[in-house]
């Protein structure tokens, strides 16, 4: 059975254009026009939106609901979906809620550990991990079955992603992890934000030399910054993050008050220098609670206008 998602997402890819995805995080509260607010702001520059599920551990209104008013809006949201906080029956019931309002698009995560977020004390599930997660979306929409055996009326038309983080250590298992994603059902993938790009290009020949780039649509995660403050706390303070010190200089040796420009001026280079990388498929554009700059980081990097999908 193969699925009929009406992704926009997917037709862009499967076109052969580069895609554009951006991401919004949903409001510590339940008013659905921060949400509202922060997709009109980049929705004639993407091609979908990812909703981020409690990121950081830090409880906020769900993912589903906000990829709701996204879906309402017009717009193709990627509904994120950690298996820290939900056990099998749970992630499958969200995924047929999902479903419901064929919401087309689904980002399979591990989450981040509950100690970083607001309720350090809570309990994690992870009943399944992220491999089992992709593998159980494919199995609800390609056998049209639950992980108990039956059989679900109207089965869900996910395009199923996955996260790779081409930086975390040890990086010699980057690419076996791409792969093992790969075979478990992902699609495509969207990766940690990439500052270093010499490795990265190093990890996307290693995944050439595979022949990983044929088999799924990789999007390359940019995240502007804002400031030499930020990137040093990206540098010393994140996990998985690799930040080269020449980058770090290059802000910090710029006036204060210029540093957002230039933050934004070296995303761009990076994307225009990326887009020559063979196998990558799209971008990621992370501007984290800075979602006003998405569009003129688009333009700017020659990704504007988005084509036209009948």
């Amino acid at each position: 059975m193969k699925a009929n998602t009406s992704s926009r997402l997917k037709k862009v890819l499967s076109a052969g254009h580069l895609a554009v995805t951006s991401e919004c995080g949903p409001p510590r509260g339940s008013d659905p026009e921060v949400i509202v607010k922060k997709a009109n702001l980049i929705k004639d520059h993407v091609d979908a939106v990812n909703i981020t599920d409690n990121q950081t551990s830090v409880t906020r209104m769900c993912s589903l609901a906000a990829c709701i008013r996204l879906k309402i809006m017009g717009l193709d949201p990627v509904l994120q979906m950690v298996t820290r906080d939900r056990n099998r029956i749970a992630l499958q019931s969200d995924i047929l809620g999902a479903a419901s309002f064929d919401i087309s698009n689904v980002l399979c995560l591990s989450g981040d550990h509950q100690s970083f977020g607001d309720c350090a004390q809570g309990q994690n599930v992870h009943d399944i991990d992220s491999m089992q997660l992709i593998q159980m979306v494919r199995h609800m929409r390609d056998d049209g079955k639950f992980l108990g055996g039956d059989d679900i009326k109207r089965p869900p038309q996910m395009f199923v992603g996955a996260a790779a983080n081409p930086f975390a250590d040890p990086f010699e298992i980057r690419i076996p992890r791409l792969a093992k994603k790969i075979k478990a059902g992902a699609e495509f993938i969207q990766t940690q934000c990439i500052y270093n790009l010499d490795k990265f290009e190093a990890w996307m020949k290693l995944a050439r030399d595979r022949g990983l780039h044929e088999q799924i649509y990789i999007l390359a995660g940019m995240t502007p910054m804002k400031s030499a403050g930020m990137a040093k706390y990206m540098k010393n303070r994140v996990p998985g993050m690799d930040v080269p010190d020449a980058l770090v200089k290059r802000l910090s040796d710029t006036p204060k008050e210029k540093q957002a420009e230039e933050g934004i001026k070296i995303c761009i280079e990076d994307i225009q220098r990326l887009k020559e990388v063979d196998g990558i498929s799209g971008f990621h554009v992370m501007a984290i609670e800075w979602e006003e700059m998405v569009p003129e980081i688009v333009e700017k990097a020659g990704l504007y206008p988005r084509p036209e999908i009948k």
